[in-house]
């Protein structure tokens, strides 16, 4: 007898909120969970094809934790296409300028480029206070 691989059908998929709390969190423990989830590799149906994961609400997005000396060494860099136009920054400068960019991009490079990826990164919500304004979706807290 001949296995057939599963493929879930697009109704089949079920999608849920979850929140994290970033509070107190590493940054890479926050963004792989996070990345997972938006996937669907928690799932029993992941498909790796298709998009069965679920929506990520982050809160306190500014009051993650980095361990060692990563505040001040590690760099973010961005290019504008023209001569001499690379921005080097770093995750202390990024945080206090705009406090929710670090775990937005930590989470957005673990999902897979392309247009698949595209509509992934869709699902992902970061707010740096501690309200969201998505209670009426019923969100499920994540511990991490």
């Amino acid at each position: 007898m001949i296995k057939k691989t599963f493929t879930p059908k697009a109704e089949d998929i079920q999608k849920k909120y979850y929140v994290i709390d970033a509070k107190d969190k590493i940054l890479g423990r926050i963004a792989t969970r996070a990345a997972a989830i938006l996937r669907g590799k928690h799932k029993v149906t992941f498909a790796p094809h298709m998009d069965t994961g679920d929506m990520v609400i982050i809160v306190n997005a500014e009051k993650f934790r980095v361990t060692g000396k990563k505040l001040t060494d590690k760099k973010y860099q961005t290019y504008s296409g023209y001569p001499a136009g690379r921005k080097v920054t770093s995750l202390e400068s990024l945080l206090a300028r705009r406090p929710t960019q670090a775990l937005r991009l930590a989470v957005n490079r673990m999902i897979p480029k392309g247009a698949l990826g595209n509509k992934i990164r869709t699902r992902l919500r970061v707010y740096a206070g501690d309200k969201h304004p998505h209670e009426a979706q019923q969100p499920i807290l994540l511990e991490i």
